[in-house]
């Protein structure tokens, strides 16, 4: 009877995970699909908690941090991610006490403000340092032998 218990637990535990895709349940399915063989092969109730709780928390401090690792590797950055470091030209001159400005990058206007507070004018090329909300943060991008 304890092994169908372990099991549905396991079970749970899985449906769980397949739910919220955290990379927290599943450790504790696999601790229940252990505990659920002790139980098979007729360990005391005290040694499949033990099982359980030992492999459950194995698995989560060892293998998580690396299946995490390879899972973020794939991971692609989001549009706006993707536009940091990347030139962009003013559209209209920024200017940050006036809360004026904007740049466009790949098709698509922004509203633009200066990192460093500068004016910057209509027409000129800038590096995006980050991007806040919906505005991108830029410097003008330096031409070579300006100081």
């Amino acid at each position: 009877m304890s092994t169908i218990v372990w099991l549905v637990v396991a079970a749970l535990f899985i449906i769980i995970e397949i739910g919220t895709l955290g990379l927290t349940t599943i450790w504790f399915a696999g601790g229940a699909i252990l505990a659920a063989a002790a139980a098979a092969f007729g360990a005391h109730w005290v040694v499949q908690a033990l099982i359980f709780a030992v492999v459950s928390l194995v698995l989560l401090f060892v293998t998580r941090p690396i299946a995490q690792r390879h899972l973020m590797s794939t991971q692609e950055k989001t549009n706006a991610e993707s536009l940091v470091g990347l030139t962009a030209i003013v559209t209209s001159t920024i200017d940050n006490i006036k809360s004026e400005g904007s740049a466009k990058i790949n098709g698509l206007e922004w509203t633009a403000r200066s990192k460093d507070d500068s004016i910057i004018e209509e027409g000129s090329e800038v590096i995006i340092d980050s991007i806040s909300g919906v505005k991108l943060i830029v410097s003008k991008k330096q031409i070579k032998g300006d100081m």
